[in-house]
């Protein structure tokens, strides 16, 4: 059970990195190549930049869960 949590928390900490990575910065991100780029006159950010935000929010979510579930089972183990 430990080596599956522990195998969840690399993939959602490389899922994290890169969903980080695609955000928009100052001069843009790599969300532009994905249709982030085009800036709604009415609303300030795109759909894609919502959505974008809403998964990382998740995924940043889950991979904390992921360390608290580990800490129990480690304290538990031992």
């Amino acid at each position: 059970m430990v080596m599956g949590f522990s195998i969840a928390l690399i993939a959602f900490s490389l899922l994290m990195m890169l969903l980080v990575l695609m955000h928009k910065g100052k001069g843009g991100g790599l969300s532009d190549m994905f249709g982030g780029g085009m800036q709604s006159s009415v609303g300030g950010s795109s759909v894609a930049e919502r959505n974008l935000d809403r998964i990382t929010v998740v995924v940043g979510l889950l991979w904390f869960a992921c360390i608290v579930v580990l800490g129990l089972l480690m304290k538990v183990n031992n």
